[in-house]
């Protein structure tokens, strides 16, 4: 029988994949190094730009006369080509390399905004063509996505404190990005809107192409796409810690974390109205920078066992809707809320970048935002039929029960509670 290791080494000399060949200089900062500076430049303008298509798209749509269904169409589009093809995103990483990708897919968003700013300015003729852009948007973040989790540990020795600094930039450009694309929608046009989020776009790609990163072997070549899925596969459900907590997810984002949105504003608005309802969300937005914070500082020795009691915060937010709290008592606990999710987030993305080989961790990564993310829609959907079904109370309290399940759940199984951390770079 022929010895694949023998092909998987003739495989490595013809391709490379980007990866530090060896650790960073002693001198080299931990987080803020010339790498890191770049990459976090370009991750913060991408985020801006996705931030602002949807309010810009939507705003865009209506201030020309198209109805809400036009613009649920819009983002159908948009969102529908992310969750069907992020896990080929992941494997054509792992193939071509993460930032080959990541340039390419923001260079496809870049000529995508340029031709949305065009349709806007001069009108848009056929609906289908501003669909097409959209699929074209979506589906170039699906490329984009895995890659940009499993570059982290390529380009900072602290991947904890990394992934700190990038959640606090990631809730600043959700703040931030939304309220500008309202703004300038609001005094110029939707057009502009595009042009400046294709600046972003180029800016993302300059800097990922300006990345100094080394060389290590990339996957067998020869291989199917299919084969490298499933050989991404087989690594996701290897492991114990990462399959185990990516259903639990599943359970909470369908049941608590996907209809809470839509259903407290439909608890808020009409009670203390539209400003009260944003305010909340600045709110958890600033708890989300908190978090971000804390997780740059703390760094425990079992990464997700502390970031489950941090989950146990969720529940303040619906809790205090049902209990009917004073808005100031609900912003409380959207900072609460916000920190704790916040928190959660830099310890799972930290263990799956630290835990997983490199040469199968976009893969790993794909398959991660495929199972927890890709359900935070199905929970969005039920939201509306089962508030008229049941009431929104009910649904509410199904919420919070699941997500103090959820906490209780990650807290109870024994290889998500005992992952320990992995041995930082020197």
């Amino acid at each position: 029988m022929k010895d694949r290791s023998a092909d998987h080494g003739a495989a490595a000399s013809s391709q490379t994949r980007e990866r530090p060949a060896e650790a960073p200089p002693a001198g080299e900062p931990a987080i803020w190094s010339r790498n890191f500076r770049y990459y976090f430049t370009a991750r913060s303008a991408g985020l801006l730009g996705w931030a602002m298509l949807p309010v810009a798209v939507s705003a865009g749509l209506l201030s020309a006369g198209y109805g809400l269904s036009t613009a649920g169409y819009s983002m159908a589009f948009l969102v529908g080509p992310f969750a069907g093809l992020v896990l080929f995103g992941g494997v054509l990483a792992d193939r071509f390399t993460a930032r080959r990708m990541m340039i390419a897919a923001d260079l496809a968003n870049l000529t995508a905004h340029v031709l949305l700013a065009f349709l806007f300015i001069h009108g848009i003729d056929h609906l289908w063509h501003l669909y097409a852009l959209l699929v074209v948007a979506g589906t170039a973040n699906a490329m984009f996505q895995p890659g940009a989790s499993s570059t982290v540990p390529l380009v900072a020795r602290d991947v904890q404190g990394a992934n700190g600094v990038l959640r606090i930039s990631e809730a600043l450009t959700a703040l931030g990005g939304p309220a500008l694309a309202g703004v300038l929608v609001g005094t110029a046009a939707t057009g502009w809107v595009m042009v400046i989020s294709a600046v972003a776009y180029g800016t993302s790609a300059v800097c990922l192409f300006s990345l100094r990163l080394g060389a290590v072997p990339a996957p067998p070549a020869g291989e199917s796409l299919g084969r490298n899925l499933v050989a991404g596969w087989h690594e996701f459900r290897a492991r114990n810690w990462l399959w185990g907590v990516i259903v639990i997810w599943m359970f909470f984002a369908v049941l608590s974390w996907g209809p809470q949105l839509s259903v407290a504003a439909g608890v808020i608005v009409p009670e203390h109205g539209a400003t009260a309802f944003g305010l909340l969300n600045c709110a958890f937005g600033a708890g989300t920078v908190a978090g971000g914070l804390l997780a740059i500082r703390y760094k425990p020795a079992r990464p997700l066992a502390a970031g489950a009691v941090a989950m146990l915060a969720y529940p303040l937010y619906p809790l205090g809707i049902v209990l009917g709290w004073p808005v100031w008592l609900l912003a409380a606990a959207q900072v609460a809320v916000g920190a704790g999710i916040s928190f959660w987030g830099v310890m799972w993305a930290t263990s799956v970048q630290t835990q997983v080989p490199g040469e199968v961790l976009n893969r790993v990564h794909a398959y991660e935002v495929a199972g927890s993310v890709g359900m935070f829609p199905v929970g969005s959907a039920l939201a509306g039929p089962a508030a008229g079904a049941f009431g929104t109370d009910r649904v509410l309290q199904v919420g919070i029960a699941v997500s103090l399940l959820t906490a209780a759940a990650l807290l109870a199984v024994r290889p998500i509670r005992t992952l320990g951390r992995a041995p930082e770079r020197a």
